[in-house]
């Protein structure tokens, strides 16, 4: 179950943040902020910026492309495409 919270920032938190959500790949405020708490509380993020560009990539493409398969096959394209976007970087 969730439990919905308010929270009443400064509007230039709430630009800044915008333009931090959708500079680093997240959908909205709400999901940084989620993201925010979860690695406060629990430490390590359990999904980096980074890879979830590469989910909401891989999603279009596998919509576009009708390529949807199993979830195996999904994450390990996903594990090809990061460690391409890593060697590629270095």
């Amino acid at each position: 179950m969730n439990t919905q919270i308010n929270l009443r920032i400064p509007e230039s938190l709430l630009l800044n943040a915008k333009k931090y959500a959708v500079k680093h790949g997240f959908g909205n405020v709400q999901e940084l902020v989620k993201e925010t708490l979860r690695e406060k509380v629990f430490g390590e993020p359990e999904i980096t910026p980074e890879g979830l560009k590469l989910i909401k990539k891989l999603i279009e493409v596998s919509n576009k492309k009708s390529l949807w398969g199993t979830e195996e096959e999904l994450f390990r394209k996903l594990r090809e495409r990061q460690n391409g976007a890593h060697s590629k970087a270095r």
